[in-house]
């Protein structure tokens, strides 16, 4: 006999969060998404509810890909009020409701310390790396993210 499936799994909610975490030098975290792809990103991750506010969906999208506490001493997140509405990829589409084709993403900062550790969750990611910041944004796959990259000296000032 096969195995029951579990219940199936919710649909994802088309509102989620980009977090360009960096060192007060600009180094940039980037971590690599698993799948073979080799796609270079910052921390992102959808809403869990509609409800639920970006800047709490940010701190759970870095702990659980990163195991940072964005509330640690040192660290300071910060909501860019920026927002990026693009189409999903159609490979993704499935995970999405039946007709949902955009997603709407909320730009944060976390600016950290310089050796923060970063603990990978394997499912999600398998290396990391910090890079100045006009490299992140030449590495990373997303156009959004790039973008993100390299506005990131314009946000300083909201430290």
């Amino acid at each position: 006999m096969a195995a029951a499936a579990g219940p199936p799994r919710p649909y994802k909610l088309p509102e989620s969060v980009l977090v360009v975490i960096h060192t007060p030098a600009l180094e940039v975290l980037l971590i690599r998404r698993t799948g073979g792809e080799g796609h270079w990103q910052s921390v992102t991750g959808s809403k869990d509810a509609l409800d639920e506010p970006f800047a709490e969906t940010a701190r759970r999208e870095v702990a659980e890909e990163t195991s940072m506490d964005t509330q640690a001493p040192g660290c300071l997140l910060t909501d860019w009020a920026l927002e990026n509405v693009y189409d999903i990829w159609p490979q993704w589409l499935h995970r999405y409701a039946p007709g949902v084709v955009r997603n709407r993403e909320r730009v944060f900062g976390l600016r950290v310390p310089a050796g923060t550790p970063v603990v990978l969750s394997p499912r999600e990611h398998d290396a990391y790396e910090w890079l100045p910041w006009q490299q992140a944004a030449d590495r990373c796959f997303s156009a959004s993210n790039a973008e993100a990259c390299l506005l990131l000296p314009r946000f300083l000032h909201l430290g």
